[in-house]
């Protein structure tokens, strides 16, 4: 069972998936599309990539693995990544967290590792920053799933990739700082858990 809160997250933003422009959705049916083609029985490896692997990059792996949870999709084993690794910025952790993640820090340091919990009878995810051909993220057959436009841009080869998808989203980072910063960083976890929960709506459609 999901967490309360996130249930309640998750119910309310199936509601908005009229918000959801339709370019918008022609790009997240790629990834329905990716995931409707894969071997059934056989794991499915999503990784989200974006520069530092700090904001939108984990935003996207932890509702995707929430979103394919929600709709029974199975089998997905969600990533993420990073052009060079940072550390899961505190303020993202705390727009997922007010949303419905339980998450905690299980080791401290420059680059934190994060438990990330959805729900009492899943696994929990680990969290934290690397590049996205760490050894951690070294699975065949993966979607690259470009979050930021700067790696879309720079990253020209994903090496080991099964598929390319660049699904972009703007850097709540610009705020930082700013009055407008936690507002801006909900508007962003609203925006990508919406648009992954329609993702995988639409699989078994």
């Amino acid at each position: 069972m999901l967490n309360p809160t996130l249930q309640s997250t998750i119910e309310n933003l199936i509601l908005q998936f009229g918000q959801i422009p339709t370019e918008r959705k022609e790009l997240l049916n790629e990834l329905t599309r990716f995931i409707r083609q894969s071997p059934k029985g056989q794991s499915i490896y999503l990784n989200f990539i974006c520069t530092h692997n700090s904001r939108r990059s984990h935003i996207a792996q932890l509702w995707a693995q929430a979103a394919a949870y929600h709709f029974g999709v199975k089998d997905i084993v969600s990533l993420s990544g990073g052009t060079e690794a940072t550390a899961f910025n505190p303020r993202a952790v705390r727009a997922m967290q007010g949303v419905g993640f339980q998450i905690s820090v299980t080791k401290n340091g420059d680059n934190p590792l994060y438990e990330v919990k959805y729900a009492n009878d899943a696994a929990p995810v680990e969290a934290f920053s690397k590049k996205y051909d760490a050894p951690f993220n070294n699975n065949p057959g993966f979607a690259a799933i470009m979050t930021c436009s700067h790696a879309d841009e720079n990253c020209p080869l994903v090496l080991g990739a099964k598929a390319r998808i660049a699904i972009t989203y703007d850097d709540p980072k610009e705020f930082d700082g700013t009055p407008m910063e936690s507002a801006k960083y909900a508007e962003r976890v609203q925006q990508i858990g919406r648009e992954m929960l329609f993702a995988f709506s639409q699989v078994k459609k």
